[in-house]
């Protein structure tokens, strides 16, 4: 887990992205930036944690087909799994946020402008952790 990124760990009704907000221009940022504001037309404010809206609207979305490089854990003697990956624009923020589709979702099930909601997920897992992340659902969908 990237600690600061989401809030509601596990708690999928609860669970949402972080971001933080910029008290003099309003700018909205994810990843969370705490020592300056992005923002090059403001002189900066006070930066500010905001919960970021849980349902957007697919922007794009692709399939990852290879397995990527470190940091991303993979054990190399299992098989690679496809994924889709998404870039979802927040309903509120207007921000597009990228993101890993939940397990079964494929880019078939995907069009662009379809809503979507943010829910845990798992990066990975050994006896000891669980890594988690946060993945994309097509609203309607309980899996």
């Amino acid at each position: 887990m990237v600690t600061g990124w989401f809030a509601g760990d596990g708690d999928e009704d609860g669970f949402h992205l972080l971001g933080t907000r910029c008290s003099a221009c309003a700018s909205v940022f994810f990843p969370r930036e705490d020592a300056f504001c992005r923002n090059p037309g403001c002189r900066g404010g006070e930066l500010t944690e905001v919960p970021l809206s849980r349902r957007g609207r697919v922007w794009s979305y692709t399939d990852s087909r290879y397995r990527p490089p470190s940091p991303y854990v993979t054990d190399p003697e299992l098989s690679w799994e496809p994924y889709a990956l998404i870039a979802v624009e927040l309903e509120s923020e207007r921000l597009v946020v990228l993101g890993q589709t939940v397990p079964g979702v494929t880019v078939s099930d995907l069009a662009v402008g379809m809503e979507v909601e943010v829910v845990p997920g798992v990066l990975n897992e050994d006896e000891e952790t669980t890594w988690t992340t946060w993945h994309w659902r097509p609203t309607g969908v309980t899996a």
